[in-house]
């Protein structure tokens, strides 16, 4: 590494806007669905209650159809479960809170839910015949968009908030949260205020006070149920998909419930939540073995077997967790799915030899991929961005073997570096086009936008589906892919394991890594220079000092994060495109989060005052200016403002053009000249500067300092004030856990080892 000193203005300090650390980091982020309520969340009239992070509006390609898509799916995936016949009873010896949570599901939701649903451990999924009965799915057509609030409905709620001292400017957002009678929702049950998102407790508190007088306590029925709601949407923001029992009693309490267990009972009766016991598995302990039966013991020894059986499986320790449906039907939905292709054979397609010819023609780990795919439906690829290679001989060779594949990556930067790695390699004599094989992103593929399309059963047309930078799936976007496979096709996995999480609940790529259920094959292709090798160890928690001759990586020491914001725009307007060669429009900052001094508002603002000047004519954004723009909850489009009219701000993302609605412009669209690591995931520029301010030194961990220096293609330089919080966090700091049901789901349904 080299350093860059040079004279700096006098120091500004500043602190993070947010008191938690964890409101500073990039995993609670607006612009990518994903933002905590305890950051701006008032907009610009400050307001306590805020109006900011609602869901972005949809665009009228591809975001509109992908939010269709996926409300079709998820009503398939709720008609699925509820078809589920022969449930599993299980928790037959809990006690105390847990039991009572149990029975109290069971009295109240027996009928038109049954409660046995929520505790149902699957059984195994049954092995697949090689050429099964294709399942009939529905075609997921754009289904109509939700309709906006009546202007009566909202006036109404708008009165409401107007009592209650609350912003009125809420009121739209009330309205379609609530639905049918929000006025009268709201005015009898105040503290559903809190499905707005950017809303906190202590702010709907204030709110239920003004309305209801001295009805209003700390012990109100209602204030536990919206709480516990609350507290569970928190914990899926920072990634979870459920809470253990004991968590959301202690969160209750420091929320000042006074009877958290109450609080989870009603939220639990009245159907917002869902209770499970997931059986919890001592990591390395063998199976225990079944006491043999002798010829004395006869049919009597045999019932002895078996109760001995069932009292040792009701005897296994179990941990109870609470969560919301939509997530757990998720997951339970994505596990039935991943079971499905591992217990399943996958259809046959091209001879043996075929096979084996183009597994020994590619060599290396690409060859060790193929094989694995040849056998298995299945199959997890790791590896860094150099590791690309390995997928994209998988998909060249594809056509040749009989199979229809396409590659789908996050991004639209990784789909395109997949398709020109595709098109380097050469054509196999004969074969004068690519048909059969093809680059899309995720997105695109479920609305329809782009890939093969689908079929007369709804299901992708295709053969084989190879999923780039799989670590950026969450739980709802990993069930919808699977879900969309159809029957004998076989599915990739591939990404980077080091790197930061999903955006959205869940961690499914590291969660099928440790469950260990298909083969995982691991690239042998190294990330080259001084870069790869910076980051490569920073994987394996070593940050090393590496040779850069050519100025690939510069660490540019600061005092503050004033002094940090000056010295990031001097680097991104002068020093990158004199000394590099990279110019502005092709370098990124990356930075912890969007609050403090030297987060991403403060630098997008001193940015776009050096390299694109104006007076924010739209909704502060001019032609000309980068942007961050999020069609959906965590997904973030690095685009550029042409112009404004009547209709809307009119961006170019990856290329395509976007209308964003004038009510959504805040909501939705950041500036983009400095990005959060979540918002950078997934892509690659041919410059990163990556800004780590003193007052960020909390929010540093080794997945977000591998991803940040990551995203450097040619050049990193690292706008250093944090000392020696940086290596720490690179050697002591894992990434955040994050509770999940994914791995005791599939184990459920696999077959046991040995």
């Amino acid at each position: 590494m080299s350093t860059d000193p040079e004279t700096t203005d006098e120091a500004r300090p500043g602190t993070p806007e947010a008191t938690d650390p964890a409101d500073a980091t990039d995993a609670t982020d607006p612009a990518d669905g994903t933002e905590s309520a305890g950051e701006d969340s008032a907009g610009p009239s400050g307001a306590a209650a805020g109006e900011g992070g609602t869901e972005a509006a949809a665009q009228p390609s591809e975001a509109a159809a992908e939010l269709a898509a996926q409300r079709v799916e998820r009503e398939r995936i709720e008609r699925r479960k509820a078809e589920k016949k022969s449930p599993v009873e299980s928790g037959a010896k809990l006690s105390g809170t847990a039991a009572d949570l149990l029975a109290a599901v069971r009295a109240v939701e027996s009928g038109e839910r049954p409660a046995t649903a929520a505790f149902d451990e699957p059984a195994p999924a049954p092995r697949r015949p090689a050429t099964p009965e294709p399942a009939h799915r529905p075609q997921p057509a754009p289904a109509p968009e939700p309709s906006a609030p009546a202007p009566a409905a909202v006036d109404a709620v708008r009165g409401v908030l107007a009592e209650g001292g609350a912003p009125e400017g809420l009121a739209p957002q009330v309205a379609a949260a609530l639905g049918e009678g929000a006025e009268a929702r709201l005015r009898s049950d105040p503290w559903l205020l809190l499905r707005v998102t950017g809303v906190r407790p202590e702010q709907a508190d204030g709110f239920a006070r003004a309305l209801l007088g001295a009805e209003c306590g700390p012990d109100d029925e209602r204030r536990g149920r919206a709480v516990t709601g609350w507290l569970l949407e928190q914990a899926a923001l920072s990634g979870h998909t459920a809470l253990e029992m004991s968590a959301l009693l202690a969160a209750l309490a420091q929320r000042g419930v006074p009877d958290p267990d109450a609080a989870v009972q009603s939220t639990l009766a009245e159907g917002e939540a869902l209770v499970f016991q997931d059986a919890l598995e001592e990591p390395g302990a063998p199976a225990r073995p079944r006491p043999a039966q002798n010829d004395k013991e006869g049919a009597e020894g045999a019932e002895g077997a078996a109760d001995e059986e069932e009292e040792e499986e009701e005897e296994r320790p179990v941990r109870v967790l609470v969560g919301l449906e939509r997530y757990a039907l998720a997951e339970e939905s994505l596990a039935d799915g991943l079971a499905r292709l591992v217990n399943s054979v996958p259809k046959e397609d091209g001879p043996a030899e075929d096979w084996e010819r183009a597994a020994g023609t590619a060599g290396g780990s690409a060859g060790e991929l193929i094989g694995a795919v040849a056998r298995h439906g299945l199959v997890l690829h790791t590896g860094g961005h150099a590791s690309l290679v390995d997928p994209a001989r998988l998909l060249h060779e594809a056509p040749a073997l009989g199979l229809r594949a396409w590659a789908a990556a996050y991004t639209a930067g990784g789909r395109d570096d997949c398709a020109a790695l595709l098109a380097g390699f050469d054509r196999p004599a004969g074969r004068e086009d690519r048909t059969g094989c093809g680059t899309a992103t995720v997105a695109g593929l479920l609305a329809g936008a782009e890939g093969p399309g689908r079929d007369a059963d709804g299901a992708l047309d295709l053969d084989l589906l190879i999923v780039l930078d799989a670590p950026q799936l969450d739980v709802e976007t990993a069930a919808l892919l699977v879900e969309s496979l159809p029957d004998g096709a076989r599915l990739v996995l591939s990404g980077d394991p080091a790197v930061l999480w999903s955006a959205g609940p869940g961690r499914v790529f590291a969660d099928l890594l440790v469950t260990r259920a298909c083969p995982q094959i691991a690239s042998r292709v190294p990330d080259p220079g001084p870069l790869g090798e910076l980051v490569s160890g920073i994987g394996i928690g070593e940050l090393n000092q590496v040779e850069a001759p050519g100025k690939e990586v510069v660490i540019v020491p600061v005092r503050d994060a004033g002094e940090a914001v000056h010295r990031t725009v001097q680097l991104v307007a002068d020093s990158v495109p004199r000394a590099i060669g990279i110019p502005a429009e092709q370098t990124v900052v990356i930075t912890p989060g969007h609050g403090g001094a030297a987060g991403t508002r403060a630098l997008n603002a001193a940015l776009k005052e050096r390299l694109n000047p104006g007076p924010g004519r739209f909704g502060g954004f001019d032609p000309g200016d980068r942007i961050a723009y999020s069609p959906g909850p965590g997904r973030t489009l690095p685009g550029q403002v042409v112009t404004a009219d009547a209709d809307g701000l009119h961006l170019s993302c990856a290329g395509g053009p976007v209308v964003v609605a004038r009510e959504q412009v805040e909501r939705s669209v950041r500036h983009g000249w400095a990005l959060t690591a979540h918002q950078a995931a997934g892509a690659r520029w041919p410059a990163v500067v990556a800004v780590l301010p003193g007052d960020a030194a909390q929010a540093l961990n080794r997945p977000w300092v591998y991803t940040a220096f990551g995203r450097a293609g040619r050049h990193l330089s690292v706008v250093h004030g944090v000392e020696q919080a940086l290596p720490r966090a690179v050697a002591e700091i894992p990434a955040k856990p994050r509770t999940t049901r994914l791995p005791a789901l599939l184990r459920a349904q696999l077959p046991a080892a040995g």
